[in-house]
């Protein structure tokens, strides 16, 4: 073979190469549809959920569901209520649905073989609940059991832990924009789960407090509004499979970021202190009540002038002192607080997810079944 027929030869196939690598790595398309869904796929979701004729009604941040599929293409349906969701397939995202109108979704152009879907609800939803419709199979899919992991983890807490305003640019942020800069999915709670590949739901609801929400706000406090499946208070949360090895606590911050005002139930900071102590270490008992083999993670920043760590640390040594193991106080520093608000950035949650990492990988003993 000549020199010249040589190169064109290798051009060729590189060409070749390029154009079907460039052909398979077009993104999947998620686009409204009226076509008729097929069998419903299992669906492996992760938080609270209650079951309606529509499909799931969820509330707490961070829920997400998942199906395994052969195929092409699959179906998944969105129901009442306004939402931020984040469409993944095998991993990578796939599309971000802002308000999304109910109904049913096609995710396309994907290769006939095995993928995972995932629907992630990014936004914070106090207002009113909203309702996820499940998937199902497109023509020429295939059912594959749904995705599971033996890991879990809990994350409980107020904003900081919601990812409030945590894709912001700005600090000073209406309330809309809050909204539509609140990504749970890609907060701390989501960054650790993947982290160490495990399920994760994140009960948390920004502006609550152990006794005192932010700035005395007339509302449930989280260990008030912990024990349900929505904020209505309707149905006690019970799901026999879920049983975390890990619960990663972080309330604090509304109860003490602000003076207290007349009328409220502290005379003094002394005695909200005090109060905050009692309540905070009763609500751990009554986790490790649920779950005595797990471990427990407090973590608090250095805001209010170290008010909230210093208080987080007592809860934990008092824990402790009435014989709690494996309970850990982690502080958190240097954070830019960049966020609306002045709250935490997507960089900020990175930097929260490595402290806590820091105590997870040095008890590896959490992830063993006993």
């Amino acid at each position: 073979m000549a020199e010249g027929e040589g190169m064109k030869t290798i051009l060729s196939l590189f060409a070749a190469t390029w154009l079907s690598t460039s052909a398979t790595a077009a993104p999947p398309t998620v686009t409204p549809t009226t076509t008729k869904a097929g069998a419903p796929l299992p669906v492996h979701i992760g938080g609270r959920v209650e079951r309606t004729a529509d499909g799931y009604k969820r509330q707490w941040p961070g829920t997400y569901f998942e199906a395994a599929f052969r195929g092409p293409s699959a179906l998944f349906r969105i129901g009442q209520g306004d939402v931020i969701l984040r469409v993944s397939v095998d991993g990578a995202l796939a599309a971000k649905l802002v308000k999304p109108k109910p109904g049913l979704y096609r995710i396309a152009g994907l290769s006939n073989g095995r993928h995972t879907i995932r629907v992630a609800v990014a936004s914070e939803s106090q207002a009113a609940p909203t309702v996820s419709g499940g998937f199902y199979a497109a023509r020429g899919t295939r059912a594959l059991p749904a995705p599971a992991r033996a890991r879990q983890i809990e994350f409980i807490g107020d904003s900081h832990t919601v990812g409030y305003g945590n894709i912001s640019t700005k600090r000073d942020c209406t309330q809309d924009e809050v909204w539509a800069t609140t990504d749970t999915a890609q907060a701390m709670p989501a960054l650790t789960a993947r982290r160490y590949g495990a399920d994760y739901q994140v009960n948390a609801i920004s502006g609550r407090g152990i006794v005192r929400n932010y700035d005395g706000m007339a509302a449930d406090t989280l260990p008030v509004a912990y024990p349900f499946t929505l904020f209505d208070k309707a149905r006690r949360y019970a799901d026999p499979a879920w049983h975390p090895r890990l619960f990663v606590i972080a309330l604090g911050t509304n109860d003490f970021t602000t003076k207290l005002h007349p009328g409220e139930p502290w005379q003094t900071r002394d005695a909200l202190h005090a109060d905050y102590e009692r309540h905070y270490v009763e609500f751990v008992k009554r986790l490790r009540a649920r779950d005595p083999n797990a471990h427990v993670v407090l973590w608090a920043t250095d805001m209010a002038n170290g008010e909230i760590a210093s208080e987080v640390g007592k809860v934990a040594a008092r824990l402790k002192a009435e014989g709690e193991r494996n309970v850990a106080f982690v502080p958190v520093t240097g954070l830019a607080f960049t966020g609306c608000h002045a709250h935490p950035s997507t960089a900020d949650d990175a930097r929260i997810t490595s402290a806590l990492s820091t105590y997870i990988d040095a008890h590896p003993e959490i992830w063993a079944q006993k």
